[in-house]
């Protein structure tokens, strides 16, 4: 059996770990991972651009190129900047519905539309991305035009963590808003790379 054509994912940041813990649990050793700033999501516009653009600078390197991105906030953009490149992305709203399973995540929003989630991620990088990111230490008086609407905080975690834990429940304390936890690990997001990253 010969060796598996090498793979580029063109990744969010904010998916990195888990994106390296998937490779290494299948033993997917023709894949690398190339991620692009998390900081992206506070201008989603940016994203399609972005994404092409190391699609364009990676093509003669790679005969497989893939996009481990959601739609995440780009209103179809990012659709459509792929269309006509035979690069696929991973389906989805966003990496909340690939971390949950699509299934999961449309009964936690059902249950509840007003749900701010957050992944280990986020819940490491909350000070910075939306703390910071949000302008929320310069000006708390945004906090109710941001999060008004929100009524919990859903901690979907892929790692069972009680630092992690404590740090979610402390951040939806300062959000003003009722916490919830749902651990989802790995296996969501793998299922839908396996199709497109196993040999």
């Amino acid at each position: 059996m010969g060796m598996a054509a090498p793979v580029l994912v063109i990744a969010c940041g904010a998916i990195a770990r888990e994106l390296i813990r998937i490779r290494e649990l299948n033993g997917w050793d023709h894949v690398e991972f190339q991620c692009l700033p998390a900081e992206l999501h506070n201008t989603p516009d940016r994203i399609p651009a972005a994404v092409t653009g190391k699609i364009e600078q990676e093509r003669q390197n790679f005969e497989h190129i893939f996009v481990a991105y959601a739609d995440c906030g780009t209103g179809g953009l990012l659709d459509k900047a792929l269309n006509g490149t035979g690069v696929e992305r991973i389906p989805g709203a966003h990496c909340y519905e690939f971390f949950a399973g699509s299934e999961t995540f449309h009964e936690l929003a059902d249950e509840e539309p007003g749900s701010f989630y957050l992944t280990d991620f986020l819940v490491r990088h909350f000070e910075r991305l939306v703390v910071r990111g949000l302008g929320l230490d310069r000006q708390p008086q945004l906090m109710p035009m941001y999060f008004g609407n929100y009524k919990r905080v859903v901690y979907l975690a892929q790692t069972d963590s009680e630092e992690l834990q404590a740090m979610a429940r402390s951040h939806a304390g300062f959000l003003g808003l009722d916490y919830s936890f749902r651990f989802s690990g790995d296996q969501p997001l793998s299922l839908l790379l396996k199709p497109e990253l196993a040999e």
